[in-house]
C-alpha cells in the first residue's frame, strides 16, 4: 500500500511539473510573439518625417547635407521670385484705360501721375514713355524699349541660380553614389570576402544620395517652370501695353 501511495505521489509530481513546463513554454512563446508584433507595429508606425530623417542619416551627413543646402537655397530664391512676380503683376487693361482717361482729361502730367501711383513694370514703362512724349514719338518708343529691357532683367534676377541648383543637386547625388560604391568595395577588400551584407549596405547608402538629389531637382524644377511661365506672362503684358501706349500717344499728338 505504501508503495502504491509513493508511485501515485511521484506521478502527480511529474504531471504538475509537465504542466508548469508547458505553461512556461506558452508564456515564453506568447512574449516572443508579442515582442515581434510590437516591433512590426513600431516599424509600421513610422511617419513620413521619421522615415525621411532615417534615410537622410543613413545616406551620410556629407553629401546629403550639401544636397539639402541646395534645396534650401533654391527654395528661398524661388519663393522670393514668386512673391516679387506676383507683386509685379498689374491689371494692364485697367491701367491702360486709366492712362487714356488721364490723357484726355489732364494731359501728359495727369497720365504720369496715374503711372506713379501704380506698381509694376508696365506702369514704369508707361511712365518712361510718357516722360519722353514731349520730344517725339520715336524718343518715347526708344525709352519704352530700353526700359523694357531693364524691367525684364529685374524680373529674371537670380532665376539662373535656381537652374544651377537643379543641375547641381543630382550631380552631387551621383558623386555621392560613386564615392559610396568605392567605400563599399574598400570594405569588401578589407574583409577579404564578398559578404552580401557589406555589398548591400554600401550600395543602399550610395543610392540614397542619388534619390535625394533627384527629389531636390524635381521640386526645384516645378518652381522654376512656374517662375518662367510667370515671367513670360508679364513680358507679354509689357509688350502689348507698350504698343497700346504708342497708339495712345499718336492719337494724343493729333
Amino acid at each position: 500500500m505504501k508503495r502504491l501511495f509513493s508511485i501515485l505521489a511521484i506521478t502527480c509530481l511529474m504531471a504538475i511539473g509537465t504542466v508548469n513546463a508547458n505553461a512556461t513554454t506558452l508564456a515564453t512563446t506568447s512574449a516572443t510573439v508579442t515582442s515581434v508584433t510590437q516591433a512590426e507595429e513600431t516599424s509600421e508606425d513610422l511617419t513620413f518625417h521619421q522615415e525621411l530623417k532615417k534615410r537622410f542619416i543613413e545616406g551620410g551627413p556629407g553629401f546629403m547635407g550639401i544636397v539639402l543646402l541646395c534645396l534650401i537655397l533654391g527654395l528661398a530664391i524661388a519663393i522670393e521670385r514668386i512673391i516679387f512676380l506676383n507683386l509685379s503683376t498689374t491689371n494692364t487693361k485697367k491701367l491702360t484705360q486709366n492712362v487714356e482717361d488721364a490723357l484726355n482729361s489732364g494731359g501728359i502730367e495727369a497720365a504720369k501721375e496715374v503711372c506713379r501711383n501704380t506698381k509694376g513694370p508696365v506702369a514704369s514703362i508707361f511712365y518712361q514713355g510718357l516722360d519722353r512724349a514731349d520730344e517725339d514719338i520715336d524718343a518715347a518708343e526708344k525709352a519704352v524699349v530700353a526700359y523694357g529691357g531693364v524691367q525684364m532683367g529685374q524680373l529674371e534676377k537670380n532665376v539662373s541660380w535656381i537652374s544651377l541648383f537643379i543641375a547641381l543637386a543630382p550631380m552631387l547625388g551621383f558623386m555621392g553614389t560613386v564615392i559610396g560604391m568605392i567605400q563599399a568595395f574598400d570594405k569588401i577588400e578589407a574583409a577579404g570576402d564578398m559578404q552580401p551584407s557589406l555589398v548591400a549596405g554600401g550600395i543602399k547608402v550610395a543610392l540614397l544620395t542619388t534619390v535625394f538629389g533627384l527629389i531636390v531637382a524635381i521640386i526645384l524644377q516645378i518652381f522654376y517652370n512656374y517662375i518662367i511661365a510667370k515671367i513670360d506672362s508679364i513680358v507679354n503684358d509689357m509688350e502689348d501695353a507698350s504698343i497700346t501706349l504708342m497708339d495712345l500717344l499718336v492719337r494724343h499728338k493729333k
